[in-house]
């Protein structure tokens, strides 16, 4: 069984409700389609049945909500107005949200437990995705940062877990400083250990490998291990790594021979989001990998992100990790 098979059977064996809310892409709804198929979970559609094609997809057991006809509508625009109007939201702006951008929907049905987690992302930009999760559903207790991964499947390979790799931050904090990156590389163990069920191994990854070269922008990976091990003094966390000496043993001899991380890693931390960006699309592209994700830690319920290019396939994995992310 690969990975994302295990990671559905987890899903199944513990039912979750899942919100999609970009029924007019016609990927989410033959996702749906297949998630209730297989049992992965239990879906939401926010949407107008009339738009949506019960025909074509076999959808008769998902739970379809038309926010201009739905009896929860009234209730959630009283709730999103007390939610939000310290902020300058009026009644009448909480109405026109929640009728016209479906994430707000979403992330309504969550916030009243009438839901677990949210899935979207398709046709929608990461601000778009994220923003009503921020201001609605907010971060989990004791969580300082709000951060985001892909979860890299790399085939027939022989570094990380089997293959298997945490990439952070590579959807969402654009130049994280010292702080934030010690931060990210905690979470990132969290979310390694809940979904993969393996001891993380961490690297704090830069263009220089403990001391190789001279830069500020090394300076703040050295910083930010040194915080992360302060923080997470349970977890193995170690750098500053060039990325050959992180997951390949035989490099990690000579380039950081007194490190016991150096060669294993498993979660990757990169300096930024350009380079966590670039980097999981180089795997993906030219390695084959399943890429899943942005995938969010730090939201009180998970609200995960898609790629605008995701396949069908792409959609029902995110769904089976979101699934298992419910606490």
């Amino acid at each position: 069984m690969n990975f994302i098979e295990s990671i559905k059977e987890r899903a199944k064996k513990n039912v979750k409700t899942i919100v999609l809310p970009e029924t007019m892409d016609e990927r989410v709804l033959k996702a749906a389609e297949v998630v209730l198929e297989e049992g992965i979970a239990n879906i939401i559609l926010i949407g107008k049945e009339n738009d949506i094609d019960l025909d074509k997809y076999k959808l008769s057991r998902a739970t379809i909500i038309d926010p201009e006809t739905s009896p929860l509508t009234n209730e959630f625009i009283d709730t999103l107005y007390e939610l939000r109007k310290e902020k300058g939201l009026t009644k009448e702006e909480a109405r026109d949200l929640l009728l016209n951008d479906y994430m707000y929907y979403a992330c309504m049905l969550v916030k009243t437990n009438r839901a677990d987690g949210v899935v979207s992302g398709a046709c929608h930009s990461t601000s778009n995705t994220l923003r009503p999760a921020l201001q609605i559903i907010k971060t989990a207790p004791g969580v300082s940062l709000v951060s985001a991964f892909f979860l890299m499947i790399v085939p027939d390979c022989e570094y990380g877990e089997n293959g298997v790799f945490i990439f952070a931050d590579s959807g969402l904090e654009q130049n994280p400083d010292s702080e934030k990156l010690a931060a990210i590389a905690g979470s990132s163990a969290d979310s390694f250990q809940l979904l993969v069920e393996k001891e993380p191994i961490v690297a704090m990854l830069s263009h220089s490998t403990k001391g190789s070269a001279k830069h500020a922008d090394v300076d703040k990976v050295v910083e930010a291990t040194r915080i992360a091990q302060t923080n997470y003094p349970n977890l193995k966390i170690d750098g500053e790594f060039q990325l050959d000496a992180a997951i390949v043993p035989e490099v990690a001899k000579s380039k950081a021979p007194d490190s016991s991380i150096a060669g294993h890693a498993n979660v990757l931390i990169f300096p930024d989001l350009d380079a966590g960006n670039i980097g999981y699309k180089l795997v993906q592209r030219l390695a084959k990998a399943e890429a899943y994700g942005p995938i969010t830690q730090g939201i009180a319920s998970p609200v995960n992100d898609l790629s605008r290019g995701c396949s069908v396939d792409d959609i029902v994995g995110v769904v089976a990790i979101t699934s298992v992310q419910v606490k």
